[in-house]
């Protein structure tokens, strides 16, 4: 299968756009709206100019003999070449053979197109949906594709789905197709693929489904940092959209009759998927030592902030006599928590210090303390990212 095009209906970068991720989008981060060549028989879609596109990749579309569409061609007027059979969409659940061999089925979306199914003469299946598109039902998949493409950036409920049903499972090769100007090209591309499993190959790639190739290696333990409204949340949010029935674990409870944290709170559950699950709770440890769905863990800061209040940490004297000992006796059970969980888990706290001294001996107890616990929990994950003015910098992982 050769990737003609992998960006969205208008390409990347836009025509006419002059934000950064277009004025960066150049070389392998130029992208032609997404079309695929299947077994030089079977073309998905149409791109500007297919039979260069096609020769460019050392193709041919002279052999076509089947051409579908899976949306409404809205982008850049698109070359239709001369002796191709005229394209056509698939009434949702038909199914259709090409003379090549292959079976294409039709998959109803829960937004306007057409997903195909394609299975080969070989018997390897791979999975094709549009942009902006997610399966409207997919109970009757037999086992997980071999390769699904996908807007991984901006439908990642989409891919949550796939997996939730079995459709798309620990082997299966997820590549990201209609990309276009909401992430920046390059390495944050890579890197925010990446984390949920996928990854995004240049215009031209050919690809054989079925072959083994190293899918990315999701972390099961992250610990996201950032200051003040830095954007560590969404970040720890988007590690997961990809994954289905996400527990989120609220460590901040509730605070009856403080509306601008009820309106904080409320904006926080409006961004995450509807099929997430929301616990307040600071009780940790059970979360982690049990199976399940994967847990969003947010925040550190506020469950040290229980901690100290439970160990008396506040009071100089209980914390020389006893609160100190108590305290790590709590921070060391967490991490210890963390190191065994069976769980993917992704952490947020808030990174601390800067120079800044607080003015209280409390304030800087916590501070110390929070960095410590800051310092454990990186430790023991694969993956630990800060977070500055909304830009992810990796530090491990």
């Amino acid at each position: 299968m050769t990737l003609l095009g992998t960006g969205a209906p208008e390409g990347l970068p836009r025509p006419g756009c002059p934000c950064a991720s277009c004025a960066t989008a150049t070389g392998d981060d130029a992208r032609a709206a997404t079309a695929l060549l299947v077994d030089d028989a079977l073309l998905l879609d149409l791109t500007p100019g297919p039979a260069f596109a096609a020769a460019r990749a050392g193709r041919s579309v002279a052999g076509v003999r089947q051409v579908l569409l899976s949306h409404p061609h809205d982008g850049p007027a698109v070359e239709f070449p001369a002796g191709l059979p005229t394209p056509v969409r698939v009434p949702d659940g038909r199914e259709l053979s090409v003379i090549s061999g292959h079976r294409v089925r039709a998959v109803a979306l829960d937004a306007p197109g057409t997903g195909y199914e394609v299975t080969g003469p070989d018997g390897e299946r791979l999975l094709y949906l549009p942009p902006g598109g997610a399966p409207a039902g997919m109970s009757g998949a037999p086992g997980p594709y071999a390769m699904v493409l996908l807007d991984a950036v901006g439908r990642p409920d989409a891919l949550a789905r796939l997996r939730e049903t079995g459709a798309a499972g620990p082997t299966t090769d997820v590549v990201a197709v209609h990309l276009d100007h909401d992430t920046p090209p390059g390495r944050e591309l890579h890197r925010r693929l990446a984390a949920v499993g996928a990854r995004a190959v240049p215009d031209g790639t050919t690809l054989v489904v079925g072959d083994f190739h190293a899918v990315p290696d999701v972390p099961r333990r992250t610990l996201v940092l950032g200051g003040a409204r830095s954007g560590k949340s969404v970040e720890a949010e988007r590690r997961l959209d990809a994954f289905p029935g996400v527990l989120y674990v609220a460590t901040s409870g509730s605070r009856e009759g403080d509306l601008d944290w009820a309106a904080r709170v409320a904006r926080h559950r409006e961004r995450r998927p509807g099929s997430w699950r929301t616990a307040e709770t600071c009780d940790l440890v059970p979360l982690l030592a049990a199976d399940g769905p994967p847990l969003l863990i947010d925040c550190l800061a506020l469950w040290l902030t229980d901690a100290m209040d439970s160990v008396g940490a506040w009071d100089d004297a209980t914390w020389h006599n006893g609160g100190a000992a108590a305290l790590a006796g709590r921070v060391a059970e967490l991490v210890a928590a963390i190191r065994a969980t069976p769980r993917t888990v992704v952490l947020v706290s808030n990174e601390v210090g800067s120079g800044v001294v607080p003015a209280t001996a409390s304030g800087r107890r916590f501070r110390d303390e929070l960095g410590r616990l800051n310092a454990m929990v990186g430790d023991e994950c694969e993956h630990v990212v800060l977070v500055v003015a909304g830009q992810a910098l990796p530090l491990r992982g």
